[in-house]
């Protein structure tokens, strides 16, 4: 294929349809005809990225081996293409808007007056069209929000103008919408549907495919009557019913014709057949475990799940991996500061203790850790997680009672702080850290050299890795010996051996603390190794119990 397509995917009706995961699914299909693509997202709100947002708003921060904090649906397109996304795949109008000021500051426009259009429609379209990579066959772009959204305009006028210039063999609408049924007249309604479109050809674009949500079967008078109404072949209007799995999402689609529609939009008849056969062993894993194993995930944004959504599908993979059904026990860390943890924690195969900010639960996930470790419960420390787990054995195992970190804001031994606190001037310059506390994150992927002989050398069969790090907190190099002596390893360190990067217990059955974040690299067709090893443990676990 010569030249690079374009496949725009909207929201309407409501928000939360699931674009991420049909832009995935989509790349998927696309992947499995033999066809290279890219994913991207644009998000319509004002920050600059999402690194600063709560987790409680807008779910986890997605993090990229060049060090984006991006929106979670990058996460949708990794796991579900296996292509690693970049800075330049998710974008916000709070960037968009902080380039135009700054290149007007700096008089790149000759005093023009800066506009919405076309200033800012450029700078989106520019974006759209960017580093699309070496000989990639489509790019996806999903736009966030719903039509008819005043913060999403600049973005539909963008891909309005982008689809009139690339012409009709190389850009395609996707909309995705939502028919509800109503129990009390015993129908599924079209009209919002009918709306929502008539609302996005207001502004200019016609949609090439109808993706409907519903939670069963679209009667064939209906199917109808929406391509009659929104201007669209029938054949166009694709059903995209409730399934029982997010991994049987490619398979309902291509089930529904929505690859074959996509490439007759740019008139691509000779295709070869789909090969969804890893997706087949994905979904036998899932649909036929021959066991299960309970994981308490001992956090503090437990409340909204979308905080740990790569966490909660990478523990998934890890049941794929052992052909298990992982159950997910949430438990609010801040349980155990005031209760004691084993009324909790007794029942359960395997403790995962993830990421976080700040004070607030953090003895409750020391308390965990204790649990833990003291009764040979396999126990996974990510990031946050790593660094309670050694502030508990610095209290439990070397006896430094005091021991704390500089995030809890109060005295102590400080354990964990922020490398400004014990690195040297040329250590935090080799960085790139200048010392305040933007300049102090340590973001994207850094390799680790792991310790010859260790159970993580094992796990993952080499002596160096490469993981995805999201923190701006460390544990002091300084304490190791006094740690080692007392049987807590350091089993995997940075290349210049000034950064702890994992920690073990050999004598433990499975007792592991990672600085990085690991889920954020894991596949249901490649699960992470870490996963699929903790799982492993937490199923002999379940068999001693």
């Amino acid at each position: 294929m010569s030249m690079t397509r374009y496949i725009f995917i909207t929201g309407g009706v409501v928000s939360s349809l699931g674009k991420g995961i049909t832009s995935a699914a989509l790349g998927a299909l696309l992947q499995a005809r033999g066809y290279s693509v890219r994913l991207r997202k644009l998000d319509p709100y004002l920050n600059v990225d999402p690194g600063t947002m709560s987790p409680r708003q807008h779910g986890e921060v997605f993090v990229t081996d060049d060090g984006a904090e991006t929106d979670l649906d990058l996460g949708h397109y990794e796991r579900f293409t296996g292509v690693s996304a970049r800075q330049s795949d998710n974008i916000t109008t709070g960037r968009i808007y902080s380039r135009i000021i700054e290149k007007e500051r700096r008089g790149d426009y000759l005093g023009a007056t800066i506009q919405v259009i076309p200033h800012v429609t450029n700078e989106i379209k520019e974006f759209v069209l960017s580093d699309p990579g070496d000989e990639v066959d489509f790019i996806l772009c999903e736009i966030g929000g719903t039509v008819g959204d005043i913060e999403g305009l600049p973005f539909f006028e963008a891909i309005r103008q982008l689809g009139q210039e690339l012409g009709r063999e190389q850009a395609c609408f996707i909309h995705l919408t939502l028919l509800p049924y109503i129990p009390a007249a015993g129908e599924m309604k079209t009209k919002p549907t009918q709306h929502s479109v008539k609302e996005l050809r207001s502004i200019g674009i016609q949609p090439d495919i109808l993706l409907c949500r519903c939670d069963r079967p679209i009667p064939e008078g209906e199917k109808k009557k929406i391509g009659l109404f929104c201007n669209v072949r029938e054949s166009s209007v694709i059903e995209a019913q409730d399934v029982d799995s997010i991994y049987a999402v490619p398979h309902a689609y291509h089930a529904e014709g929505l690859d074959v529609e996509v490439l007759n939009a740019f008139g691509i008849q000779d295709a070869p057949p789909p090969d969804l056969s890893v997706w087949d062993e994905v979904m036998t894993a899932v649909r036929e475990p021959e066991g299960e194993v309970t994981i308490a995930v001992v956090g503090k944004y437990t409340e909204l799940k979308d905080a740990y959504k790569s966490l909660i599908e990478s523990l998934q993979h890890g049941g794929i991996a052992n052909n298990v059904a992982v159950n997910i026990e949430w438990m609010d860390s801040q349980i155990f500061e005031r209760e004691d943890a084993a009324a909790y924690l007794e029942k359960v195969n395997g403790i995962l203790v993830p990421g976080g900010f700040g004070e607030r639960g953090a003895e409750g996930k020391i308390a965990a850790a204790n649990f833990a470790r003291t009764r040979n419960v396999p126990y996974f420390g990510i990031c946050y997680g790593m660094q309670m787990a050694v502030l508990e054995a610095a209290r439990n195992m070397a006896g430094i009672r005091d021991a704390v970190s500089s995030e809890f804001g109060r005295t102590g031994t400080k354990l964990v702080g922020l490398m400004t606190e014990w690195a040297d001037g040329e250590t935090l310059q080799k960085r790139g850290i200048d010392g305040d506390m933007g300049g102090t994150m340590r973001l994207g992927a850094f390799e680790a050299y792991l310790k010859e002989d260790s159970r993580v050398a094992e796990i993952y069969g080499t002596r160096v890795i490469s993981e995805r790090h999201r923190h701006r907190y460390e544990v002091d190099m300084g304490y190791r010996e006094v740690l080692e002596n007392q049987g807590l390893v350091f089993s995997g360190v940075s290349p210049d051996g000034v950064l702890p990067e994992i920690v073990e217990i050999p004598e433990h059955p499975w007792y592991i603390g990672v600085q990085f974040h690991p889920e954020l690299k894991s596949r249901p067709f490649a699960p992470h190794p870490l996963f699929a090893s903790f799982i492993e443990a937490a199923l002999a676990q379940s068999r001693l119990v």
